[in-house]
């Protein structure tokens, strides 16, 4: 069986002005504001994450919606080609739509499994997706939905490459060992 975590990242959106220069004049890095905007520009990045050896697949549609959804299960699928899929994800509309429960009947190795609503901390998606950010948007100003498209794809393969398993919770501890032990004498 695979047990497989999976998501959407928020919008991504191209910018819609010039390039701000790198620096200002008194030394500070100039920060943009994030733009939450709607618009027909708009990118959403889907993304399943296994975490027995933290494999990712992901992929990038104009829309969040069941035909994406069911799109990128297709992906999942193919990328896991033996066995059960457990598929870990949050209660959103198109994971659960009548579409996709339909689409899930003709495809019986996939499975959801829902986390409960308010617990995303649940899913090891959302980890992976900090380091996604910062691999493949932190500084980066898109043009257009295809260049987000290009980012996405060199990051998740530059992440493959060094994939590790995802273990859930922290490592313990190392013990401390006593270094000197000292001796009063009176």
């Amino acid at each position: 069986m695979t047990v497989l975590c999976a998501d959407e990242l928020g919008p991504v959106i191209p910018r819609t002005f010039p390039p701000a220069p790198g620096w200002s004049p008194d030394g500070h890095r100039i920060k943009s504001e994030l733009d939450y905007g709607r618009g027909p520009e708009k990118t959403w990045v889907y993304g399943a994450l296994r975490p027995t050896d933290g494999w990712e697949v992901t992929m990038t549609a104009s829309s969040r919606n069941s035909v994406n959804y069911q799109w990128f299960l297709q992906m999942v699928e193919d990328a896991n080609p033996t066995g059960e899929i457990v598929v870990v994800t949050d209660n959103l509309s198109s994971h659960n739509s009548l579409a996709t429960r339909t689409w899930l009947e003709d495809h019986p190795r996939i499975r959801h499994a829902f986390i409960p609503v308010g617990a995303c901390w649940l899913n090891l998606q959302e980890g992976w997706w900090r380091i996604f950010r910062k691999t493949a948007l932190a500084g980066q100003s898109f043009a257009d939905p295809a260049e987000i498209d290009r980012a996405t794809a060199l990051a998740t393969t530059q992440l493959n490459t060094r994939a590790t398993p995802w273990i859930w919770g922290r490592p313990a501890p190392p013990t401390r060992t006593l270094r000197r032990r000292f001796i009063y004498f009176l």
